[in-house]
Protein backbone atom coordinates (compact mmCIF):
# COMPACT_ATOMS: atom_id res chain seq x y z
CA UNK A 1 0.00 0.00 0.00
CA UNK A 2 1.44 3.21 -1.08
CA UNK A 3 1.24 6.19 1.91
CA UNK A 4 -0.62 9.04 1.91
CA UNK A 5 -1.09 12.28 4.42
CA UNK A 6 -3.74 14.57 4.95
CA UNK A 7 -3.38 17.81 6.70
CA UNK A 8 -6.06 19.74 7.85
CA UNK A 9 -5.57 23.41 8.39
CA UNK A 10 -8.73 23.25 10.98
CA UNK A 11 -10.94 26.09 9.68
CA UNK A 12 -8.61 27.79 6.97
CA UNK A 13 -12.02 28.43 4.55
CA UNK A 14 -11.69 29.95 0.82
CA UNK A 15 -15.13 31.66 0.57
CA UNK A 16 -18.69 31.49 1.28
CA UNK A 17 -20.40 28.92 -0.26
CA UNK A 18 -23.84 29.05 -2.40
CA UNK A 19 -25.77 28.11 1.06
CA UNK A 20 -23.60 30.44 3.22
CA UNK A 21 -27.16 32.89 3.52
CA UNK A 22 -28.79 29.77 5.45
CA UNK A 23 -26.40 29.84 8.16
CA UNK A 24 -25.70 33.81 8.75
CA UNK A 25 -22.48 33.49 6.48
CA UNK A 26 -22.71 34.98 3.40
CA UNK A 27 -19.59 36.76 2.75
CA UNK A 28 -17.33 35.01 4.97
CA UNK A 29 -14.16 34.36 3.91
CA UNK A 30 -11.49 33.07 6.50
CA UNK A 31 -8.00 32.98 4.36
CA UNK A 32 -9.22 35.57 1.62
CA UNK A 33 -9.93 38.51 4.36
CA UNK A 34 -6.82 36.81 6.50
CA UNK A 35 -4.79 37.84 3.24
CA UNK A 36 -6.35 41.00 2.97
CA UNK A 37 -6.11 41.98 6.16
CA UNK A 38 -2.25 41.42 5.75
CA UNK A 39 -1.71 43.64 3.06
CA UNK A 40 -3.23 46.68 4.50
CA UNK A 41 -2.00 46.70 7.36
CA UNK A 42 -4.84 45.78 9.50
CA UNK A 43 -2.83 42.28 11.03
CA UNK A 44 0.40 43.92 12.19
CA UNK A 45 1.32 43.71 15.44
CA UNK A 46 4.20 43.21 17.43
CA UNK A 47 4.72 39.56 16.23
CA UNK A 48 4.53 40.10 12.46
CA UNK A 49 3.76 42.70 9.66
CA UNK A 50 3.00 43.61 6.41
CA UNK A 51 1.61 41.57 3.69
CA UNK A 52 1.00 37.17 4.21
CA UNK A 53 4.16 35.59 3.65
CA UNK A 54 3.38 31.69 2.81
CA UNK A 55 5.32 31.11 -0.32
CA UNK A 56 5.73 27.51 0.01
CA UNK A 57 1.51 27.60 0.48
CA UNK A 58 1.04 29.45 -2.41
CA UNK A 59 3.91 27.27 -4.76
CA UNK A 60 1.46 24.33 -3.58
CA UNK A 61 -1.55 25.85 -5.40
CA UNK A 62 -3.07 27.12 -2.25
CA UNK A 63 -3.18 30.98 -3.72
CA UNK A 64 -4.58 29.57 -6.98
CA UNK A 65 -7.47 28.10 -5.22
CA UNK A 66 -8.53 30.80 -3.18
CA UNK A 67 -8.42 32.73 -6.25
CA UNK A 68 -10.80 29.75 -8.25
CA UNK A 69 -13.54 29.79 -4.99
CA UNK A 70 -14.20 33.68 -4.42
CA UNK A 71 -14.32 34.02 -8.35
CA UNK A 72 -11.62 37.32 -7.70
CA UNK A 73 -8.08 38.38 -7.32
CA UNK A 74 -6.39 38.08 -4.16
CA UNK A 75 -3.65 40.65 -3.12
CA UNK A 76 -0.91 37.56 -3.18
CA UNK A 77 2.25 37.20 -5.52
CA UNK A 78 0.64 34.69 -8.13
CA UNK A 79 3.26 31.91 -8.90
CA UNK A 80 2.91 28.73 -10.96
CA UNK A 81 1.54 25.84 -8.89
CA UNK A 82 4.09 22.65 -8.74
CA UNK A 83 0.87 21.04 -7.16
CA UNK A 84 -3.19 20.15 -8.09
CA UNK A 85 -5.61 22.61 -6.71
CA UNK A 86 -9.42 23.49 -6.38
CA UNK A 87 -11.92 24.31 -4.13
CA UNK A 88 -15.04 22.21 -2.67
CA UNK A 89 -18.49 22.57 -0.90
CA UNK A 90 -19.75 21.18 1.74
CA UNK A 91 -23.24 19.07 1.35
CA UNK A 92 -23.45 17.91 4.80
CA UNK A 93 -26.25 19.97 6.70
CA UNK A 94 -23.58 21.21 9.69
CA UNK A 95 -20.50 23.29 9.48
CA UNK A 96 -19.21 21.36 12.54
CA UNK A 97 -15.89 19.98 13.32
CA UNK A 98 -17.49 16.18 13.02
CA UNK A 99 -19.22 17.05 9.80
CA UNK A 100 -16.49 18.19 7.94
CA UNK A 101 -13.77 15.14 8.83
CA UNK A 102 -16.69 12.25 8.25
CA UNK A 103 -17.20 14.01 4.56
CA UNK A 104 -13.44 14.59 3.47
CA UNK A 105 -13.43 11.03 4.52
CA UNK A 106 -16.30 9.82 2.25
CA UNK A 107 -19.26 9.80 4.49
CA UNK A 108 -21.34 12.88 4.46
CA UNK A 109 -23.93 13.80 6.99
CA UNK A 110 -27.02 14.91 5.86
CA UNK A 111 -29.45 15.00 8.71
CA UNK A 112 -28.94 18.31 11.25
CA UNK A 113 -27.26 17.48 14.81
CA UNK A 114 -29.20 18.44 17.83
CA UNK A 115 -28.08 21.92 19.15
CA UNK A 116 -29.39 24.31 22.32
CA UNK A 117 -30.85 27.42 22.19
CA UNK A 118 -29.13 30.72 22.25
CA UNK A 119 -30.52 31.62 25.42
CA UNK A 120 -29.55 31.94 28.94
CA UNK A 121 -30.12 28.73 30.50
CA UNK A 122 -29.46 27.17 27.67
CA UNK A 123 -29.46 23.50 28.58
CA UNK A 124 -32.93 21.43 29.30
CA UNK A 125 -33.48 21.39 33.29
CA UNK A 126 -33.91 17.56 33.10
CA UNK A 127 -30.07 17.51 31.80
CA UNK A 128 -28.87 19.66 34.25
CA UNK A 129 -30.41 17.54 37.24
CA UNK A 130 -29.08 14.74 35.70
CA UNK A 131 -25.75 15.60 35.52
CA UNK A 132 -25.81 16.82 38.81
CA UNK A 133 -26.92 13.57 39.99
CA UNK A 134 -24.96 11.25 37.60
CA UNK A 135 -21.87 13.23 37.95
CA UNK A 136 -22.27 13.84 41.64
CA UNK A 137 -21.11 17.36 41.45
CA UNK A 138 -23.01 20.25 43.26
CA UNK A 139 -23.78 22.82 40.67
CA UNK A 140 -23.28 23.95 37.51
CA UNK A 141 -22.03 27.66 35.85
CA UNK A 142 -22.39 29.30 32.82
CA UNK A 143 -25.30 27.10 31.17
CA UNK A 144 -25.17 29.27 27.86
CA UNK A 145 -23.46 30.07 24.70
CA UNK A 146 -19.53 31.33 25.13
CA UNK A 147 -16.37 31.61 23.85
CA UNK A 148 -13.91 29.14 25.98
CA UNK A 149 -11.53 31.57 27.04
CA UNK A 150 -14.20 34.39 27.83
CA UNK A 151 -16.59 31.64 30.12
CA UNK A 152 -13.22 30.84 31.76
CA UNK A 153 -12.32 34.65 32.17
CA UNK A 154 -16.18 35.05 33.68
CA UNK A 155 -16.25 32.05 36.13
CA UNK A 156 -12.85 30.53 36.75
CA UNK A 157 -12.78 32.30 40.23
CA UNK A 158 -16.40 31.10 41.35
CA UNK A 159 -15.57 27.45 40.00
CA UNK A 160 -12.86 27.47 42.14
CA UNK A 161 -14.76 28.34 44.72
CA UNK A 162 -17.59 26.96 44.39
CA UNK A 163 -16.36 23.36 43.02
CA UNK A 164 -19.19 23.58 40.44
CA UNK A 165 -17.87 22.92 36.54
CA UNK A 166 -18.10 25.36 33.68
CA UNK A 167 -20.84 24.25 31.21
CA UNK A 168 -21.52 25.98 28.02
CA UNK A 169 -22.06 25.40 24.68
CA UNK A 170 -22.15 27.52 20.75
CA UNK A 171 -23.54 27.34 17.98
CA UNK A 172 -22.51 23.76 16.84
CA UNK A 173 -23.90 20.45 18.60
CA UNK A 174 -21.30 20.52 21.25
CA UNK A 175 -21.46 20.19 25.39
CA UNK A 176 -18.52 21.57 26.86
CA UNK A 177 -17.08 21.33 30.26
CA UNK A 178 -14.66 23.65 31.18
CA UNK A 179 -12.81 22.75 34.83
CA UNK A 180 -9.69 23.77 36.63
CA UNK A 181 -6.96 20.43 36.23
CA UNK A 182 -5.76 21.00 40.29
CA UNK A 183 -8.96 22.62 42.04
CA UNK A 184 -11.77 20.12 40.16
CA UNK A 185 -9.23 17.18 39.08
CA UNK A 186 -8.21 16.49 35.10
CA UNK A 187 -9.68 12.67 35.58
CA UNK A 188 -12.45 13.89 37.25
CA UNK A 189 -13.24 16.10 34.66
CA UNK A 190 -12.90 13.26 32.51
CA UNK A 191 -15.13 11.13 34.08
CA UNK A 192 -18.11 13.67 34.11
CA UNK A 193 -17.71 14.31 30.35
CA UNK A 194 -18.34 10.54 29.82
CA UNK A 195 -21.50 11.37 32.17
CA UNK A 196 -22.88 13.94 30.28
CA UNK A 197 -22.24 12.46 26.88
CA UNK A 198 -24.55 9.40 27.66
CA UNK A 199 -26.68 12.12 28.60
CA UNK A 200 -26.53 13.90 25.51
CA UNK A 201 -26.71 11.08 23.49
CA UNK A 202 -30.88 10.84 23.00
CA UNK A 203 -30.55 14.97 22.80
CA UNK A 204 -28.52 14.07 19.27
CA UNK A 205 -25.70 16.27 20.14
CA UNK A 206 -22.28 15.26 18.61
CA UNK A 207 -19.58 15.79 21.14
CA UNK A 208 -19.36 16.42 24.57
CA UNK A 209 -15.87 18.22 25.43
CA UNK A 210 -13.19 18.24 28.29
CA UNK A 211 -11.93 22.43 28.03
CA UNK A 212 -9.47 21.72 31.38
CA UNK A 213 -7.59 25.15 32.49
CA UNK A 214 -4.90 26.16 34.90
CA UNK A 215 -3.96 29.60 36.88
CA UNK A 216 -5.90 32.28 38.76
CA UNK A 217 -7.35 35.35 38.10
CA UNK A 218 -4.65 37.26 39.56
CA UNK A 219 -1.92 35.71 36.83
CA UNK A 220 -4.61 34.80 34.48
CA UNK A 221 -6.19 31.36 33.40
CA UNK A 222 -5.08 29.19 30.96
CA UNK A 223 -6.85 26.18 28.98
CA UNK A 224 -4.16 23.38 28.56
CA UNK A 225 -3.07 20.93 26.02
CA UNK A 226 -5.80 18.17 27.60
CA UNK A 227 -8.68 18.64 25.84
CA UNK A 228 -10.51 15.45 25.00
CA UNK A 229 -13.47 15.28 22.49
CA UNK A 230 -15.91 12.46 22.97
CA UNK A 231 -17.65 12.14 19.48
CA UNK A 232 -20.89 9.88 18.42
CA UNK A 233 -19.30 7.16 16.34
CA UNK A 234 -19.40 7.60 12.41
CA UNK A 235 -22.69 5.58 11.37
CA UNK A 236 -21.15 4.45 8.69
CA UNK A 237 -17.61 2.70 7.29
CA UNK A 238 -15.31 6.05 6.25
CA UNK A 239 -11.97 5.98 3.98
CA UNK A 240 -10.27 4.83 8.02
CA UNK A 241 -12.13 1.51 7.96
CA UNK A 242 -11.81 0.77 3.78
CA UNK A 243 -8.04 1.47 4.94
CA UNK A 244 -8.19 -0.62 8.28
CA UNK A 245 -10.24 -2.93 6.06
CA UNK A 246 -6.96 -3.33 3.51
CA UNK A 247 -4.72 -4.28 6.07
CA UNK A 248 -3.46 -0.82 6.09
CA UNK A 249 -2.18 1.87 9.03
CA UNK A 250 -4.46 4.85 10.38
CA UNK A 251 -1.96 7.27 12.19
CA UNK A 252 -3.71 10.20 14.25
CA UNK A 253 -1.83 13.43 14.64
CA UNK A 254 -3.77 15.62 16.89
CA UNK A 255 -7.43 15.54 17.41
CA UNK A 256 -8.33 12.87 14.73
CA UNK A 257 -9.21 9.77 16.96
CA UNK A 258 -11.38 12.31 19.17
CA UNK A 259 -12.84 13.39 16.17
CA UNK A 260 -13.74 9.52 14.60
CA UNK A 261 -14.44 8.26 18.23
CA UNK A 262 -10.97 6.04 17.40
CA UNK A 263 -13.19 4.59 15.11
CA UNK A 264 -10.67 3.10 11.85
CA UNK A 265 -7.67 4.51 13.67
CA UNK A 266 -4.35 2.19 14.77
CA UNK A 267 -3.28 4.95 17.29
CA UNK A 268 -2.61 8.60 17.62
CA UNK A 269 -0.02 11.04 18.97
CA UNK A 270 -0.98 14.41 20.71
CA UNK A 271 1.04 17.79 20.83
CA UNK A 272 0.35 20.66 22.73
CA UNK A 273 0.64 23.17 19.58
CA UNK A 274 0.86 23.70 15.37
CA UNK A 275 4.42 22.92 15.44
CA UNK A 276 4.08 20.29 18.32
CA UNK A 277 1.73 18.48 16.04
CA UNK A 278 4.09 19.41 12.44
CA UNK A 279 6.81 17.77 14.57
CA UNK A 280 4.96 14.82 15.29
CA UNK A 281 3.81 14.20 11.92
CA UNK A 282 7.75 14.60 10.92
CA UNK A 283 8.20 11.57 13.17
CA UNK A 284 5.70 9.82 12.02
CA UNK A 285 6.70 9.95 8.01
CA UNK A 286 9.91 8.71 9.42
CA UNK A 287 8.83 5.55 10.75
CA UNK A 288 5.25 5.27 8.78
CA UNK A 289 5.95 4.29 5.04
CA UNK A 290 2.39 2.75 4.01
CA UNK A 291 -1.28 3.73 4.99
CA UNK A 292 -2.45 6.91 5.80
CA UNK A 293 -1.32 9.88 8.49
CA UNK A 294 -4.09 12.25 9.37
CA UNK A 295 -3.47 15.42 10.97
CA UNK A 296 -5.44 18.08 12.30
CA UNK A 297 -3.86 21.54 13.05
CA UNK A 298 -6.54 22.79 15.63
CA UNK A 299 -4.64 26.44 16.82
CA UNK A 300 -5.79 28.07 13.60
CA UNK A 301 -9.42 27.46 14.83
CA UNK A 302 -9.30 27.20 18.54
CA UNK A 303 -6.70 29.72 19.13
CA UNK A 304 -7.15 32.03 16.53
CA UNK A 305 -10.97 32.06 14.27
CA UNK A 306 -12.90 31.45 17.31
CA UNK A 307 -11.02 34.78 19.11
CA UNK A 308 -11.46 36.29 15.85
CA UNK A 309 -7.73 37.53 16.14
CA UNK A 310 -6.67 37.99 12.71
CA UNK A 311 -2.78 38.51 13.43
CA UNK A 312 -2.69 35.57 15.03
CA UNK A 313 -4.31 33.58 12.52
CA UNK A 314 -1.75 35.07 10.20
CA UNK A 315 1.11 34.49 11.65
CA UNK A 316 0.02 31.09 12.61
CA UNK A 317 0.03 30.76 8.67
CA UNK A 318 3.50 31.46 7.96
CA UNK A 319 4.97 29.45 11.01
CA UNK A 320 3.38 26.70 9.28
CA UNK A 321 4.50 27.64 5.94
CA UNK A 322 7.99 27.47 7.15
CA UNK A 323 7.32 23.74 7.96
CA UNK A 324 6.53 22.73 4.75
CA UNK A 325 10.43 22.24 3.08
CA UNK A 326 10.87 19.58 5.96
CA UNK A 327 7.47 17.67 5.20
CA UNK A 328 8.64 17.87 1.43
CA UNK A 329 12.34 16.31 2.28
CA UNK A 330 10.41 13.29 4.24
CA UNK A 331 7.97 12.55 0.84
CA UNK A 332 8.88 9.60 -1.21
CA UNK A 333 8.51 8.58 -4.54
CA UNK A 334 4.50 8.02 -4.15
CA UNK A 335 3.29 10.05 -1.37
CA UNK A 336 0.34 12.13 -1.89
CA UNK A 337 -0.06 15.07 0.62
CA UNK A 338 -3.32 16.68 0.86
CA UNK A 339 -4.16 20.21 2.13
CA UNK A 340 -7.85 20.71 3.41
CA UNK A 341 -9.60 22.33 5.71
CA UNK A 342 -12.97 20.79 7.41
CA UNK A 343 -15.18 24.55 7.50
CA UNK A 344 -14.24 27.89 7.64
CA UNK A 345 -13.74 30.33 10.73
CA UNK A 346 -13.50 33.99 9.81
CA UNK A 347 -11.55 36.00 12.18
CA UNK A 348 -12.93 38.94 10.53
CA UNK A 349 -16.72 37.85 11.31
CA UNK A 350 -18.85 38.66 13.79
CA UNK A 351 -19.30 36.52 16.54
CA UNK A 352 -17.15 33.28 17.42
CA UNK A 353 -18.43 30.07 15.54
CA UNK A 354 -17.45 28.48 12.48
CA UNK A 355 -18.91 30.13 8.91
CA UNK A 356 -20.18 27.89 6.04
CA UNK A 357 -17.25 28.28 3.71
CA UNK A 358 -15.62 26.09 0.51
CA UNK A 359 -12.64 24.36 1.80
CA UNK A 360 -9.18 24.14 0.12
CA UNK A 361 -8.04 20.96 -2.02
CA UNK A 362 -4.44 21.07 -2.34
CA UNK A 363 -2.81 17.95 -3.77
CA UNK A 364 1.17 17.73 -3.59
CA UNK A 365 3.77 15.01 -4.52
CA UNK A 366 6.57 14.06 -6.76
CA UNK A 367 4.33 12.37 -9.41
CA UNK A 368 1.30 14.86 -8.91
CA UNK A 369 0.55 16.95 -12.04
CA UNK A 370 0.41 20.54 -11.46
CA UNK A 371 -3.80 21.42 -12.87
CA UNK A 372 -6.56 23.14 -12.15
CA UNK A 373 -8.94 20.60 -10.29
CA UNK A 374 -11.55 23.20 -10.37
CA UNK A 375 -14.86 23.31 -7.72
CA UNK A 376 -15.47 20.14 -6.72
CA UNK A 377 -19.22 18.99 -5.76
CA UNK A 378 -18.66 17.22 -2.06
CA UNK A 379 -15.60 17.31 -0.11
CA UNK A 380 -15.82 13.31 -0.37
CA UNK A 381 -13.85 13.42 -3.94
CA UNK A 382 -11.06 14.12 -1.50
CA UNK A 383 -10.99 11.06 0.26
CA UNK A 384 -12.02 8.97 -2.82
CA UNK A 385 -9.16 10.44 -4.46
CA UNK A 386 -6.68 8.96 -1.54
CA UNK A 387 -9.01 5.73 -1.87
CA UNK A 388 -8.00 5.21 -5.39
CA UNK A 389 -4.22 6.43 -4.32
CA UNK A 390 -4.04 3.69 -1.88
CA UNK A 391 -5.57 1.21 -4.49
CA UNK A 392 -8.33 0.33 -2.18
CA UNK A 393 -11.88 -0.37 -2.32
CA UNK A 394 -13.47 2.75 -3.54
CA UNK A 395 -15.70 4.97 -0.81
CA UNK A 396 -19.97 5.10 -1.33
CA UNK A 397 -19.30 9.06 -1.97
CA UNK A 398 -17.29 11.35 -3.88
CA UNK A 399 -15.81 11.73 -7.61
CA UNK A 400 -11.84 11.14 -7.29
CA UNK A 401 -9.58 14.10 -8.63
CA UNK A 402 -7.30 12.59 -11.74
CA UNK A 403 -3.91 14.05 -10.29
CA UNK A 404 -1.50 12.19 -12.78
Amino acid sequence: MKRAIILVLDSLGLGSSEDAHLYGDQGSDTFGHIIEACDSGKANNSDRSGPLKIPNLLRWGLGEAAIESRGNSLPIQRVKPEGAFGFAKEISAGKDTPSGHWEICGLPVPFEWGTFPKIDNCFPRSLIDELLKQGNIPGTLANKHASGTQVIEEFGDEHIQSGFPICYTSADSVFQIAAHEEHFGLERLYELCKVAKRLVDPLNITRVIARPFVGNSKDGFKRTSNRKDLTTPPNDFTLLDQIQEANGQVISVGKIGDIFSNQGVSYTVKASNNMGLVDQLINEMDKVKDGLIFVNLVDFDTHYGHRRDVPGYALALEKFDKRIPEIESKLIDDDLVLITADHGCDPTWPGSDHTREHVPVVFYGKSIKAQNLGKRETFADMGQTIAQHLKIKPLANGKACELN
